[in-house]
């Protein structure tokens, strides 16, 4: 059933995803003193007024669309919780495999300069809160599944 808390644990999963086009995952000054900022679109530097872009993420740019879209998917498989369950834990698993992605290319852009807590941005945490938002919706599947189970029983 669309109407379920499911759904909107859901379709919050794939807003805090798709949150990450707006907010950079990692901010930084390099050696000459520049403020860039990475996003999933790729590496941004900061001119005096402008904002440029350094380097571009295609291919993980397309992948968070992939990623984002999969909770949303599930929404419409209400018919067949199990398959919603299998599907929800599924999700889980590539969103963390793509936050680990989402490490390498930063890790890989900044090379030897030093992190510290206030270079991570908003970006950081939203991959965290979509697998929140899922696992708060195979809660609400499980709890649909045994609520129809106890239906069953009564006939």
């Amino acid at each position: 059933m669309i109407q379920r808390i499911q759904t909107l644990w859901l379709f919050l999963a794939t807003t805090a995803l798709l949150a990450l086009f707006l907010f950079p995952y990692i901010q930084f000054t390099d050696a000459t003193g520049v403020a860039k900022a990475i996003k999933i679109t790729g590496l941004y530097h900061y001119t005096g007024t402008d904002v440029v872009l350094d380097d571009s993420f295609t291919v993980l740019t397309i992948a968070t669309v992939l990623v984002a879209l999969l909770p949303l998917i599930i929404v419409f498989f209400y018919a067949n919780r199990k398959k919603q369950l299998t599907f929800s834990y599924l999700t889980i698993v590539v969103i963390l495999v793509y936050t680990f992605w989402l490490v390498q290319t930063a890790k890989s852009v900044i090379e030897d300069i030093q992190l510290e807590f206030q270079n991570y941005g908003i970006g950081v945490m939203l991959p965290s809160v979509a697998i929140l938002f899922v696992v708060l919706a195979i809660r609400g599947i499980r709890r649909d599944e045994k609520l129809v189970k106890s239906a069953d029983r009564l006939r």
